[in-house]
């Protein structure tokens, strides 16, 4: 019921996005019931049946993103002071977040097994003069155990996902966590970092060493006579341009998996290459009515994890170059934003790089002499391509969310609305010109194997 009551009480915002995980949760379910009315259809083909269940992995994997991408954007399951005085806990909120996800994913799993069974003319008669009835098997009753089991993995790999994601967790190093689970002096848990002396707890209003000073005295409240402790100068102002350097955002350690991210791109642009120097003849069907061999397949699926891991590490990077050379207060600015933002909008973006690239290559195969591509290619294509593309765009939002105070802090400082606007443009045309190069190359390469 809580889950409930949060999702209906949310923003219109945030209910839109819920609403396109729904519409992706309904692509993918109806491309999964397609693939089951296939084998229904052809039960002598087994190895076809399960090819195409196996490319329903891909929008699968694209629309449980999504669907983690809008839950940690979601604003109605964010810890905030005092819920957890009423039991919203950061466990609580973490359950409820998945059963949002698992309600809509739900909703888009019925309109997919509604549709389906429209166009299979199980409700009504066959729409289109039966030009579905073919690969949906109008002509033979649909199981429906294997139906709902299709349909539900959506929302339970999503709902698993988001509550695997977002579990609480302890970011603090292990000897303070150590630390904090042992036991102190009089039965206190947890010990500080400053020992005091035994006398300091019978001292009447004893204060930490930590104390505030006393302006007008210069020494530490409650201290005794000849124990005076000067005041500590003035922080320097240290500002660049207009903006102080206080308000920027901390610049973060650089990723570790771009060396990774690399290593495993170029191992499968090299897996592709061998696929072409060995020129075996075609054994895989590909979308669209290409054809690969699997050292293709597995040459693409390295090349995508390879751009998907070294996304952030390459975000890191640009915003660095932003910043070299002496910068101004927008550059500064933005490269810091960047370097901060990199494991946030880094993947989302390494991953919209290796689909573009794939849609790429595909389309440079393409043959218009040959097959046409089919309503079920231009369906999961379109999935893919939409849920990438609003996965990161969903990235980006819970990026601006994480930095409202540096924004607000910058406002205060003085700086103007249109330097906001101006670094955010800054740092669009910085990664374009450093990702689209990258999946221009990415692509031909890609490509190159099948029209050699």
């Amino acid at each position: 019921m809580l889950a409930l009551r949060l999702t209906r009480g949310a923003r219109p915002a945030v209910q839109l996005r819920r609403l396109l995980v729904a519409l992706a949760s309904a692509g993918t379910g109806f491309l999964l019931l397609c693939a089951l009315g296939h084998a229904i259809s052809h039960p002598g083909d087994p190895s076809g049946a399960l090819l195409r269940l196996a490319w329903c992995l891909t929008p699968l994997a694209a629309t449980v993103h999504f669907a983690l991408a809008v839950a940690r954007t979601d604003p109605g399951t964010r810890p905030r002071p005092g819920l957890a005085a009423i039991g919203l806990g950061p466990t609580r909120l973490m359950a409820v977040s998945a059963t949002t996800t698992a309600l809509s994913c739900t909703l888009g799993s019925v309109l997919a097994l509604l549709f389906f069974l429209h166009l299979r003319g199980d409700l009504t008669g066959l729409p289109f003069d039966g030009a579905a009835a073919d690969f949906l098997a109008a002509d033979a009753p649909l199981p429906l155990p294997a139906a709902l089991t299709l349909l539900g993995l959506v929302p339970a790999i999503a709902s698993a996902t988001v509550g695997c994601v977002l579990r609480p967790r302890d970011d603090r190093p292990a000897s303070a966590r150590r630390e904090a689970r042992s036991y102190g002096r009089f039965g206190a848990y947890g010990r500080t970092a400053a020992r005091e002396t035994f006398g300091s707890y019978g001292r009447f209003k004893a204060r930490s060493a930590g104390a505030a000073p006393d302006p007008a005295r210069g020494r530490t409240p409650h201290a005794r006579a000849g124990e005076s402790t000067p005041t500590a100068p003035p922080a320097a102002d240290d500002q660049t341009g207009d903006l102080g350097r206080e308000a920027l955002p901390t610049p973060r350690e650089a990723p570790k998996g771009l060396p990774w991210g690399i290593a495993v791109l170029a191992a499968g642009l090299a897996v592709e290459a061998y696929a072409n120097r060995q020129g075996t003849a075609p054994a895989a069907p590909l979308p669209g009515g290409l054809a690969g061999t699997p050292s293709v397949l597995i040459g693409w699926l390295l090349t995508a994890v390879g751009l998907a891991v070294a996304g952030p590490g390459l975000t890191h990077l640009c915003g660095r170059l932003l910043q070299s050379t002496h910068p101004g207060a927008l550059r500064l600015l933005a490269g810091r934003v960047l370097m901060s933002e990199a494991a946030r909008i880094g993947r989302p973006l390494g991953i919209v790089c290796a689909v573009t690239s794939g849609i790429y290559a595909m389309a440079t195969l393409y043959d218009p002499a040959g097959p046409d591509v089919g309503p079920l290619t231009t369906l999961g294509l379109l999935l893919v391509a939409s849920c990438t593309i609003a996965t990161l765009l969903t990235a980006a939002v819970e990026a601006k969310q994480a930095r409202s105070d540096t924004t607000a802090a910058l406002l205060r400082l003085g700086a103007p609305a249109t330097m906001l606007r101006s670094a955010a443009a800054l740092r669009a045309g910085a990664l374009l010109a450093l990702f689209g190069p990258l999946t221009l190359v990415v692509a031909e390469l890609a490509a190159l194997p099948l029209t050699s």
